[in-house]
């Protein structure tokens, strides 16, 4: 494998890249609310002093060097994957203790990787088929200087593996200890298509709010993704 030190390093810049998560509605919260993230460790230790439920809102703000923290519109879905992390919930460039923001270059980049990792939930939890839980596109740019694993490189596979993470992770921890901003690769669940591994938050910017889907469950897999649009607009899943 090669040394984590020889990875190449590229300039990647996406407009109107494409990320999807679970449509959970939540609230503007303070990260939209205060312009100067400066000020946000003092206004949330005196607004925990009457809302002691805020700490699980915004959760571990420690995570977020205050340079790299970013505010206003749509700061929320930028540094919720860098504040609410957690060891049960590993992903393949992180053990779950440290934040990746993951986007795509494209819809069905996104639409593919959630749907791969959706279908592993519903088939381990044995759930009915059916209409399942909304999503929610968000459209974002993005810009860094990025490790480059792409290219096809027999040595890059091992950090590429469809369901083994292991090197993957070891190969993240070596680059954030040398300082690096993130990881471009190519997306493992969509052919021709790319993702970047994002370590910070602010390497993202100008997010806006794009469809609304429904996934069907059909026992096995998901088989149809339906557009929340009026009227609504049905696709069939071609695996």
């Amino acid at each position: 494998m090669i040394d984590p030190a020889d990875v190449p390093i590229r300039r990647v810049r996406w407009d109107a890249a494409r990320r999807i998560i679970r449509s959970l509605h939540p609230p503007t919260d303070l990260f939209e609310d205060i312009a100067s993230p400066e000020d946000w460790p003092l206004l949330i230790a005196a607004e925990m002093k009457t809302n002691p439920r805020l700490a699980e809102t915004i959760g571990n703000l420690d995570l977020v060097p205050p340079a790299r923290r970013v505010s206003g519109p749509g700061a929320t879905f930028l540094m919720a994957p860098f504040t609410h992390t957690s060891p049960d919930r590993p992903s393949r460039f992180s053990d779950g203790k440290s934040g990746v923001l993951y986007v795509g270059d494209m819809f069905e980049t996104a639409l593919a990787e959630t749907i791969h990792h959706h279908q592993r939930f519903m088939a381990a939890t044995a759930q009915k088929a059916g209409w399942t839980s909304q999503f929610r596109e968000l459209v974002i740019d993005l810009s860094g200087v990025l490790h480059d694993i792409r290219g096809g490189l027999p040595d890059f596979a091992p950090w590429l593996m469809p369901d083994d993470y292991s090197a993957a992770q070891r190969l993240s921890a070596a680059l954030r200890a040398a300082g690096s901003e993130g990881i471009v690769y190519p997306s493992v669940r969509h052919r021709g298509g790319n993702c970047v591994a994002l370590f910070f938050p602010d390497l993202a910017s100008n997010l806006r709010q794009g469809r609304h889907l429904d996934y069907h469950w059909d026992g096995r897999r998901v088989d149809l993704v339906r557009e929340l649009s009026t009227p609504p607009r049905v696709f069939r899943v071609m695996q």
